[in-house]
């Protein structure tokens, strides 16, 4: 059974940052510089990283002479991110459903699928009018989302994995309906195999056509549409991300 609010368990848990800890922060540090010498931000531009986690993309934006401020709802993760705050960067716990700074920011980030998590198409549509809210008439809105008709469409009837680390064992299984991707995380002592804890991510099949109307509905355009982290153009079919930009109006 999935929760309604699962993320707020499981993205505050250790456990979700062991499992996570071997993605490629390199990769993801290349897109975001990519991305930044496409945009071509004025100097000290005002930037929100939305679901920043622990800080470490908005440090990247930071470093390269913004003004970054990082959301998340996850205590844990804002607590790591507060170590790394300076006076050009900035951490608060907040819920991206709910406004923020509004009229403030010349860029709103929300990479890597760090959207559609939520219960209700409404409360979706809440966070892209906090997004649009935050930023001023001509900012930008960048999200980073899975394609859907690839993942659903590539996604075997039945996927199992196995994880090991420092003691702990995760069993994965992915699986999808109609409208959602699941993911659920059994986590076991690596040793006698006892059920410690369980957890089942949900995430919403966004389409294009989702993420066009949502946008605008909250005054938001879209601008350009990338396929991968290389910033290639969007195929519908083969593309692995759905990589927005949209213009407030």
């Amino acid at each position: 059974m999935v929760t309604d609010n699962w993320f707020k368990d499981w993205f505050n848990s250790d456990y979700y940052h062991l499992l996570y800890k071997h993605r490629d922060e390199l990769e993801a540090e290349g897109f975001i510089r990519k991305l930044i010498a496409h945009l071509q931000p004025a100097a000290g531009s005002r930037m929100v990283d939305v679901a920043c986690g622990k800080g470490r993309h908005s440090k990247v934006l930071c470093d390269l002479g913004f003004d970054v401020t990082g959301i998340d709802l996850s205590a844990a993760s804002i607590q790591a991110a507060l170590e790394e705050e300076n006076e050009h960067l900035h951490f608060y716990q907040h819920d991206m459903r709910m406004p923020f700074w509004i009229n403030y920011f010349d860029y709103a980030f929300n990479f890597f699928t760090s959207f559609g998590y939520f219960r209700t198409r409404r409360e979706h549509d809440n966070a892209i009018r906090s997004l649009a809210g935050s930023l001023k008439k001509g900012g930008k809105l960048v999200i980073d989302y899975i394609n859907v008709a690839k993942a659903a469409r590539e996604l075997p009837q039945t996927f199992l994995q196995e994880e090991s680390s420092n003691q702990i064992t995760f069993q994965i299984a992915k699986w999808q309906d109609e409208h959602h991707f699941y993911k659920q995380i059994q986590i076991k002592d690596a040793s006698g195999g006892s059920l410690r804890h369980l957890f089942t991510e949900k995430v919403a099949k966004f389409s294009l056509h989702d993420f066009s109307d949502m946008l605008a509905y909250s005054g938001l355009q879209i601008q350009e549409i990338f396929g991968d982290y290389q910033l290639n153009p969007f195929d519908g079919q083969q593309s692995d991300r759905v990589i927005l930009i949209a213009t407030k109006q």
